[in-house]
C-alpha cells in the first residue's frame, strides 16, 4: 500500500514540479522507494515520512536538478546519503553519468546494492570516503543536498570544486553565505515550499 500511495503522488504531483515522468520511470521510482525502506529501518537512510512526502519533498524536489543537467552529463554527488539527489535522477535520465561520494560506510553499502538492483550500476560510481581526502571529479556539476554540517563546510565544498558549477539545495542561511563570499549564484523556490530552494552558483571564467 505504501508503493502505491508513493507512485500516485509522484504522478499527480510531478507537473507541480515542471517534471514530465514516463510509466516506466515511475514504476522504477517506486522500485527505489521500495529498497530504500526495506533498508532504512536498520541504517537510518533518511527521517522517516509518509510516502507522499518522499515523493515531493525527497524524489520529485531532487528531480528538479534535471531542467540544468544538458544531455549527457557528468556531475559528482557529494553526501549522498540515501542516494539523494543522485539515483532519482539517474533513473529519470539514462544519458546522466554520477560519482556519489559517501563518507559513511553502511550507506556507501547501500548505495552500492541499490544502484545494481535498479539496473543503474554501469552510470553511477561511489566513492566511499569524505570528499576533501580525494581530488574533485574533472565534472562540470556537482550537487550537495544532505552533506553533514553542510554551512561548516561551504567553503571547503566551494573550493574543492573550483571549475565546477554548483547546485546545492537550501534556504536563507544558504544565501546569506554565498552573498557574504560574492557568489554568482541564481535561486529557484522548490514549489510546495516557501523557503526551499536550488542555489546554482556558477564560477568565474565559466
Amino acid at each position: 500500500m505504501a508503493d502505491i500511495r508513493f507512485t500516485t503522488a509522484v504522478k499527480e504531483s510531478a507537473e507541480k514540479f515542471g517534471i514530465e515522468l514516463s510509466t516506466d520511470t515511475v514504476r522504477a521510482l517506486g522500485d527505489y522507494y521500495s529498497l530504500l525502506s526495506r533498508w532504512n529501518d536498520r541504517l537510518h537512510l533518511v527521517a522517516p515520512c509518509e510516502p507522499e512526502e518522499f515523493a515531493t519533498r525527497h524524489v520529485l524536489e531532487c528531480l528538479m536538478l534535471l531542467r540544468f543537467l544538458p544531455s549527457g552529463s557528468s556531475f559528482v554527488d557529494v553526501g549522498s546519503g540515501a542516494g539523494l539527489p543522485a539515483i532519482p535522477c539517474l533513473i529519470a535520465r539514462s544519458d546522466l553519468l554520477v560519482t556519489m561520494i559517501e563518507s559513511s560506510q553502511k550507506k556507501s553499502v547501500f548505495l552500492g546494492e541499490a544502484i545494481k538492483q535498479l539496473g543503474i550500476g554501469n552510470r553511477g560510481t561511489i566513492i566511499a570516503k569524505r570528499f576533501e581526502d580525494g581530488p574533485c571529479p574533472d565534472v562540470r556539476f556537482v550537487t550537495c543536498r544532505a552533506l553533514d554540517q553542510f554551512m561548516r563546510q561551504l567553503s571547503v565544498l566551494m573550493d574543492w570544486a573550483p571549475s565546477s558549477t554548483l547546485l546545492f539545495f537550501g534556504g536563507d542561511a544558504l544565501r546569506q553565505q554565498l552573498e557574504l563570499r560574492q557568489a554568482n549564484y541564481r535561486e529557484y523556490l522548490i514549489p510546495l515550499s516557501e523557503k526551499r530552494f536550488i542555489f546554482l552558483i556558477e564560477r568565474t571564467g565559466q
